[in-house]
């Protein structure tokens, strides 16, 4: 397993390309260079004697996305809430609906519905890396307002009045969109919704895989009502343009998971 220690990056210094795998990557000495998706630099050391990255995209399941996370190759991280997702949260009247964040990742999300007052939210994540963060950061509310799941997230049983999605659905193959829309439809309780962001452009690497707004439509509209499917005016800076806000509800109401 390759071990990384995040350094800051040297001003001036000179570089080569090297490797190019997911994301651009560039070397100098054992320090590696990542450029994220967005444009922003993370720097790690190499401490075991390796010339290259494995990423390898083929398998995307726990052992990938836990090597992710021990990376810190997280470019889809945004360090804080989502803010479509936040203006969305901050109109919800009812506390104590049953929430649900696939792929919940570093759970800045979550983070703001406890801030918000928020009392029944389940996360899940692949990652037992990343859950076992997600245990410490919110040890005084596991098992009360909080409950914290690491599993596949199409083993998930159990049914939620919202489901918020944040570069989750992103993480799926196109030829898995299917599976994963008939399981958010499962999910959902009869009344629910699934609310979030969705890419509206390509990517020269994947994951993320892209995507656009008819394509989504034809996706969707077989089990869900297309309540809102619009672009966001409030995406961060560097997805400015690139962002679908999306509010979906089943159409034909269906029990079970």
């Amino acid at each position: 397993m390759i071990l990384w220690s995040c350094l800051s990056i040297p001003m001036g210094a000179s570089i080569s390309l090297v490797h190019c795998v997911k994301n651009l990557i560039v070397k100098k000495g054992n320090i590696i260079f990542r450029k994220g998706l967005y444009g922003q630099w993370k720097t790690f050391l190499l401490t075991e004697n390796t010339s290259s990255i494995d990423m390898n995209a083929e398998s995307l399941d726990e052992k990938y996305w836990s090597q992710r996370y021990t990376s810190e190759s997280t470019g889809w991280d945004l360090g804080a809430v989502s803010p479509p997702l936040q203006a969305y949260i901050d109109q919800l009247p009812n506390k104590n609906i049953s929430i649900l964040i696939p792929g919940c990742g570093n759970a800045y999300e979550a983070a703001y519905l406890l801030q918000k007052g928020f009392t029944n939210i389940t996360l899940v994540d692949i990652s037992p890396i990343l859950t076992d963060q997600l245990k410490r950061k919110f040890v005084n509310e596991i098992g009360k307002s909080i409950h914290i799941i690491c599993d596949d997230f199409f083993n998930l049983k159990g049914q939620f009045d919202l489901i918020l999605e944040q570069t989750f659905f992103c993480s799926f193959k196109p030829e898995n969109r299917e599976k994963y829309r008939d399981k958010i439809y499962r999910l959902l309780k009869p009344n629910g919704k699934l609310v979030g962001v969705l890419f509206d452009r390509e990517f020269p690497s994947s994951p993320p895989f892209g995507g656009n707004e008819a394509e989504y439509r034809k996706l969707f509209s077989s089990k869900f009502e297309i309540k809102t499917m619009s672009q966001c005016y409030n995406s961060v800076t560097p997805r400015q343009g690139s962002e679908l806000f999306v509010i979906l509800a089943p159409s034909v109401p269906q029990g079970g998971s």
